[in-house]
């Protein structure tokens, strides 16, 4: 029988692959589309590309650690590795859940009806967009560049009391009363951008259900029920959100308890590490249902199958 270290390592090498490779065909997908079917090209295209490349990072450098401690890999990083994976890590996150945020107001922003007070927004976006992911990138950079400077490689093999710990890293202050201040810093930055994918997302379903309610007062039930392109993106933005909040929830549920947590308990880091990487790695799958192209291939395969089924039946 397979330790259960080995057991956990083939689970998170599973993930790393299956993540990497659905972002990196999204990506993919959204460079073809831009060069070869500019009439399929959307502006928020822009930003799940920008959300596939931060999710790959976050990906990588979240199962890194684990992945190697579970092989029993031994001092895999020393301090400058250990601030260099914590740095990119902790960017990468920051920017996935401000890139989610965004993406969760862009479209509350298009699928709001022209007589809103938020419609004045809409010719705006292009610019909004931008910006916001500039400043984002420059606020995780600020925060964390001040962060990492609190991380050691770990010290010793055995510990005992408050504090961060991963499988090769450590905070400075780890098992004093003033260790909480690093979490502190990780947690307060989060919550503003939490907040807002929450309040998007509300607004969305009302929005949503406004106009299910006004389109089946004006339509028969035959046409109300085919969704336009932006009520199956506001779909899958809100599928995506609510991903990311219950999988964020969690993450920081097991954080918080094996950071105060007196006896570290052992491959807590490696199931961590698998919850916090959920929401990046199903993340290009949620978009891909809805993209045009892969629904185009999905129709023209279904055509070909079901002729040549037809074909083996009249042979």
């Amino acid at each position: 029988m397979l330790p259960s270290n080995t057991i956990l390592g083939v689970c998170l090498i599973t993930q790393l692959c299956v993540g990497v490779t659905g972002n990196s065909l999204l990506f993919i997908l959204f460079i073809y589309t831009f060069f070869f079917k500019p009439h399929f090209k959307k502006l928020i295209d822009s930003i799940f590309m920008h959300l596939t490349i931060v999710n790959v990072l976050m990906i990588i450098f979240t199962l890194i650690s684990p992945i190697m401690s579970s092989f029993g890999v031994p001092k895999f990083l020393d301090d400058a590795g250990c601030r260099a994976v914590l740095f990119i890590f902790r960017v990468s996150r920051g920017m996935s859940i401000s890139t989610t945020s965004i993406l969760s107001t862009f479209q509350v922003i298009t699928i709001t009806p022209s007589n809103s007070r938020w419609s004045w927004l809409k010719p705006k976006l292009s610019k909004l967009t931008l910006s916001s992911l500039l400043c984002s990138w420059l606020i995780n950079l600020l925060i964390y560049t001040y962060m990492v400077q609190m991380v050691i490689a770990k010290t010793n093999s055995t510990h005992f009391g408050n504090g961060y710990l991963d499988p090769y890293c450590q905070n400075k202050h780890f098992g004093k009363q003033n260790s909480g201040s690093f979490l502190s810093v990780i947690l307060i930055y989060d919550l503003f951008y939490v907040a807002i994918m929450m309040w998007t997302s509300l607004h969305m379903v009302t929005v949503l259900y406004i106009h299910r309610k006004r389109v089946q007062h004006l339509h028969s039930t035959s046409l109300s029920c085919q969704p336009s392109p932006e009520g199956r993106a506001t779909h899958s933005i809100l599928l995506m959100v609510s991903c990311f909040v219950f999988f964020y929830w969690l993450n920081n549920f097991i954080t918080l308890s094996g950071f105060y947590v007196q006896v570290k308990i052992p491959n807590w880091e490696g199931i961590n590490a698998i919850l916090g990487a959920c929401y990046p790695t199903i993340c290009p799958f949620l978009l891909m249902k809805n993209n045009k192209l892969v629904l185009q291939f999905t129709a023209s395969f279904s055509e070909r199958k079901m002729a040549c089924f037809q074909r083996a039946l009249s042979g």
